[in-house]
């Protein structure tokens, strides 16, 4: 369990000791980690002022990649007890200990730009636990067919139900709430197509309400929640529930059924030791094994100076019926479900915090492990199933070199929360003066060191169930990015031509940001990176065509036009074969897309000025030249530009030629077409006149993205672990000083010139790509091209708004 990074804020000038009086706050400093690895953290204090000494309760919110970046999203005057993030991770539930629960989501998908969705308040209730409405969605890797090469088998679609059903059997969105006065509360939120107000409904969780201490709450595959609650009292019995709800017309209903309990004084001697049976023991923790239709639960329980965990699992079990009720020849056996003490763990602290993995990898097989934080800030990881040991580690907290090693010993930082990734590969921990760790975990499946198959299941995991592999980056090590890469695309190739085209982007995008980890591997990643804008660019420019209605709409154009630019050299010639009305689009559309064309036409300059490097003989590669799709796309694109430039003059590329004579269109796509035929070996006459390329054309250079100051870099392996951070200072240790820092910003989207200082500009926290946020010509196709990035960076990282003074 590496320690990846500690955060901090800079101490505050007031004496440590008048911050104790917050100390019954601590339980207000919890975390939570989303399924696209954006954290979500509530404080005692306020980040961004060192110099307050007043108690407010705050949400920040920051990606993994660059965790010190934060923004706050909310000061709550009140503590903040439940952190809960959606499916998609793009609503954040916030609920306090006065009963009020916001629900935020991001305003056009900007990270640091969030706003207040619905709020509502349930006077007098203390907030304990929240879950939002399961989608009804569930992929799960098939343990019977895990070596074959087939997505569609070794991935399976689990059946499982949505929580709330709408009409037409869609998943509703809404969150159901528990409370410590054992009062339910369901919101379905209203549907954005329609203006149907909020839906709300309360119940109480048994038949009569009962104080509860900890709960948690986990999802039935009927669409039910299973609900485990304890008084704290070891005496009273852990109790379950199973609770319904339904929308019926424009109402809401909540059904809740009592199901079996148990006690801790029922598990057997050996596993109660002096816990339990200490006076003072109370019960702190109750969690679900498997967080979808689990039958599992691990209770901790503490007494002053030490604690227990306990796992009991629900066993059918055959009781024998008495002959006087039954066939007194033959012997009756009545199979009910009882709950059986399976495991326990002791420990000399007690515990502060507990955490279950969120997914589960393998339908229902308890993968993974369980991982419990003690009062001595000791972290261990233990099996799930067996409760014995893996991996364990300590937090230790370090001091700012400018601070009185005095100073530092007065404070007493202690865990405060944890929580783990949806993939399970890292551990957040909060502390308990609001400072932010991270650890590497172990893999989920094998429980040993990382490999290489290991994480091509994970990254193939993440490509079919759509979630983000950004904590896998963070403890892959280098030597293995050569291997997962060849591995990774030698199975996706195999795959269906159907998958291979649906999954294309998103498997591109793996890709590069795996690159990305290595020194070595950053021209890899740039190539990839320009294949990526170059397939985008492809599918939107043929999106525009249109059959025409006097063809048989056999061929669309778009085959037509890769079927008669293949084997053909002359651009013009491949003009005289193709429809001439099925590739006219309108004028005004053509010139909204100037930029995008001129990107394509540069790109084709910069290929063919690298071909003489390319050859074998230096042994430099460049993957993008050695890409027969690639180039084929570059040449139907230059045939694509050829036409609508008869259509549209001014939507052509712009050329600084030496002879102004020079066809710079036909002369790309003849040396295109000349280099396809051999990529590995181009004959000496094609690099001749590569080589003559920039005496007759002035070759603009594509600068790639720089790389923002990230965790995911190769500057990640060459620093001293952990590494110390403050909140909203990068880092100089992680600064690659590779980058190239160019004088103009450049929009990796529409590719337009920002300026050498823009004021406002989206860019990606992955990446470091830069947007514009101006309108440009708002044509049907290029607000189709700006929606189509809307949500994301074309890395799959998220857009946050930077502004520069």
């Amino acid at each position: 369990m590496d320690h990846i990074f500690s955060i901090s804020k800079r101490p505050n000038k007031f004496n440590s000791s008048r911050i104790n009086i917050f100390n019954r706050f601590e339980k207000s400093i919890i975390c939570s980690i989303s399924c696209t690895n954006v954290i979500a953290f509530s404080t005692q204090s306020d980040l961004e002022e060192t110099n307050s000494a007043f108690f407010s309760s705050n949400v920040y919110v920051a990606d993994l990649n660059s965790p010190w970046q934060i923004h706050k999203i909310l000061c709550n005057p009140s503590p903040v007890t439940v952190l809960q993030w959606d499916f998609t991770g793009e609503l954040l539930l916030i609920g306090d200990e006065n009963g009020c629960v916001r629900i935020y989501t991001t305003k056009d998908h900007i990270l640091n730009d969030w706003s207040l969705l619905l709020q509502v308040p349930l006077q007098g209730e203390h907030i304990l636990s929240a879950a939002f409405f399961h989608p009804g969605k569930k992929v799960c890797l098939n343990p019977e067919k895990k070596d074959t090469p087939s997505y569609i088998e070794r991935y399976q679609h689990v059946k499982f139900a949505c929580s709330v059903k709408q009409f037409g059997g869609r998943p509703a969105t809404g969150a159901l709430l528990l409370t410590t006065t054992g009062m339910l509360a369901a919101i379905l939120l209203p549907q954005t197509t329609s203006q149907s107000p909020m839906v709300m409904a309360t119940e109480s969780l048994g038949p009569t309400r009962i104080f509860i201490k900890t709960a948690d709450i986990c999802y039935g595959k009927n669409g039910h929640f299973l609900i485990a609650v304890s008084s704290g009292d070891p005496s009273m019995p852990v109790q379950c529930y199973k609770v319904s709800v339904k929308k019926l017309d424009e109402k809401c209903v909540i059904t809740s059924e009592s199901l079996l309990s148990f006690f801790l004084f029922e598990a057997p001697k050996e596993a109660l030791k002096q816990v339990v049976k200490d006076k003072k023991c109370t019960i702190n923790h109750v969690k679900w094994i498997m967080r979808e239709d689990a039958d599992s639960l691990v209770v901790a329980a503490n007494s002053e100076n030490q604690s227990c965990l306990q796992v009991w699992e629900l066993r059918e079990k055959a009781l024998p019926v008495h002959k006087s009720f039954g066939n007194s020849e033959t012997s009756q056996f009545y199979t009910t479900v009882v709950w059986q003490y399976q495991c326990h763990f002791q420990y000399s602290s007690r515990v502060t915090s507990l955490a279950t993995s969120k997914l589960s990898l393998i339908n229902n097989i308890s993968s993974g492990y369980i991982v419990v934080t003690f009062s001595d800030n000791t972290v261990h990881c233990l099996f799930r199933d067996t409760l014995k040991p893996i991996v364990s580690t300590s937090l230790t907290t370090s001091r700012y070199h400018d601070e009185p090693m005095a100073k530092s010993q007065k404070l007493s930082t202690k865990i405060a929360s944890i929580d783990m990734s949806w993939l399970g590969n890292v551990l957040l921990i909060m502390d308990s003066d609001d400072g932010l760790h991270l650890f590497k975990l172990p893999p989920q499946i094998e429980n040993s060191a990382l490999s290489v198959p290991y994480c091509i299941t994970v990254l193939e995991y993440c490509l079919i169930g759509g979630f983000d592999w950004l904590d896998l980056l963070l403890v892959i090590k280098p030597n293995m990015i050569d291997m997962i890469c060849d591995r990774l695309t030698d199975v996706f190739n195999r795959q269906p031509q159907f998958i291979q085209q649906f999954y294309y982007v998103q498997f591109l995008c793996i890709k590069t940001s795996l690159y990305r980890l290595s020194s070595n591997g950053q021209s890899k990643a740039n190539d990839l990176t320009s294949f990526l804008m170059l397939h985008s660019i492809s599918t939107a420019f043929k999106s525009l065509l249109r059959p025409s209605e006097m063809t048989s709409h056999e061929k669309s154009p778009a085959d037509s036009l890769s079927t008669e630019a293949e084997g053909q050299a002359d651009v013009d010639k491949v003009l005289m074969h193709l429809e001439a009305k099925e590739f006219t689009v309108e004028p005004s559309t053509l010139q909204s897309l100037q930029q995008l064309i001129q990107w394509v036409a540069d790109l084709a300059l910069n290929l063919l000025v690298k071909v003489p490097e390319s050859r074998p003989s230096i042994g430099k590669f460049y993957e993008l030249i050695k890409d027969v799709k690639a180039l084929n796309m570059l040449r139907e694109l230059l045939v694509l530009i050829r036409i609508w430039g008869l259509l549209r003059p001014a939507c052509l590329p712009v050329f600084i030629r030496s002879d102004a004579n020079l066809d710079v269109l036909a002369l790309l796509f003849r040396l295109l077409s000349r280099l396809v035929l051999n990529v590995n070996e181009p004959d000496d006459a094609l690099v001749d006149e590569c080589c003559l390329l920039p005496s007759q054309v002035q070759v603009q250079p594509m600068l790639p993205i720089n790389n923002r100051v990230v965790l995911a870099s190769p500057q990640l392996v060459q620093v001293t672990l952990p590494i110390q951070l403050e909140f909203n200072n990068d880092p100089e240790v992680l600064v690659n000083s590779a980058d190239l820092s160019s004088s103009q910003t450049v929009d990796s989207i529409r590719h337009l010139y920002l300026g050498k200082t823009p004021r406002v500009v989206k860019q990606c926290v992955r990446c470091g790509g830069s947007a514009g946020t101006t309108p440009v010509t708002r044509t049907a196709a290029i607000r189709a091209w700006d929606q189509r990035w809307i949500r994301s960076c074309q890395c799959g990282g998220q857009w946050r708004m930077q502004t520069y003074a």
